[in-house]
């Protein structure tokens, strides 16, 4: 287990716009029954309706494990997140907006709640354990139907009250906005894997597998799949070159449905990024290394955090 051994087990939910994950992670690491169930969503009480199931879950794990109780949990949301006064800020696709989720979490569980943001946690997990952990400034990304991001200047996380690393909004040149425009549009809506299929399904009327099902075209020679996969590798290379002029990034992650091209997106991107900075460092582009369960165990080593914090 990546994570190792620590003192306490440890409760860990990585509530996602679909699906809650929840798992016990134990003393040495182990993630105990680990499930996965649909997210609540709930209009007229968005943060109460998750939590309530989290406090659903917490007992079905005492039930299945009593001899290993929980002395903190660590529960990771999307959205922007407050992590220090404990607030959920906003999320467009789950409907809070300033929810108090550390305290009404505690109230719930019990047990001390350590709360952030799922991206972030992610990150910090894959910078500790993973690719980048050589680096000191670091930018991860998840690149997925939208794009998410986490910084890391000095060897610490950039947070800005929940408002740093929002690279999907980034704005990047508009590859339809015709000859010789300026005009600009955001990062996701041109460089995600949601984004991908979209531009291709309008331009060509056809429908496809994801971005997945565009790079599998435009590898059969289809010209209109490597222009709109082309578009993608540009924007996500004009905003990592941003980065590295602003931040000084030595090392970007990329994670995300889109990172599972590999090689396919990985090496171009290396080649557009090297011809358009100058006389900066190259940053080092690294595939993530530990998959879909880093939010769970980043939202795990969140909790063990706070317990040593306390001790």
């Amino acid at each position: 287990m990546v994570l190792g051994a620590a003192e306490s087990p440890v409760l860990s939910f990585d509530v996602g716009g679909t699906d809650i994950k929840a798992g016990l992670v134990d003393a040495r690491g182990t993630v105990l029954g680990m499930r996965r169930v649909p997210t609540p969503l709930d209009p007229a009480r968005p943060g109460e309706a998750v939590l309530d199931r989290l406090a659903e879950l917490k007992t079905e794990l005492a039930a299945e494990f009593p001899e290993v109780p929980a002395k903190a949990a660590g529960i990771i949301v999307p959205g922007i997140v407050d992590s220090v006064a404990g607030v959920g800020v906003y999320s467009a696709n789950l409907g809070w907006r300033n929810f108090p989720f550390t305290a009404e979490a505690e109230k719930r569980l019990g047990i001390p709640v350590a709360f952030d943001h799922d991206v972030r946690s992610a990150a910090a997990v894959e910078h500790t354990f993973g690719g980048s952990k050589e680096f000191n400034d670091v930018v991860v990304m998840v690149v997925g139907t939208g794009i998410a991001a986490a910084v890391f200047s000095g060897g610490k996380a950039v947070t800005a009250g929940g408002f740093a690393g929002e690279l999907g909004h980034a704005q990047v040149p508009d590859p339809d906005a015709g000859p010789g425009s300026t005009g600009s549009t955001i990062l996701e809506a041109v460089g995600s894997a949601g984004a991908i299929a979209k531009r291709y399904y309008r331009a060509s009327g056809n429908r496809v597998n994801g971005a997945r099902g565009v790079l599998l075209r435009a590898g059969d020679g289809d010209e209109l799949a490597a222009r709109i996969w082309a578009d993608a590798v540009d924007a996500l290379a004009f905003t990592i070159c941003q980065c590295v002029n602003i931040m000084g990034t030595e090392a970007v992650v990329i994670g995300g449905g889109l990172a599972e091209a590999g090689d396919q997106l990985l090496e171009p991107l290396r080649t557009k990024v090297d011809g358009i900075l100058d006389f900066q460092r190259r940053p080092q582009l690294i595939r993530a290394e530990l998959g879909q369960d880093a939010g769970l165990l980043g939202a795990a080593l969140n909790a063990r955090a706070l317990l040593g914090a306390a001790q």
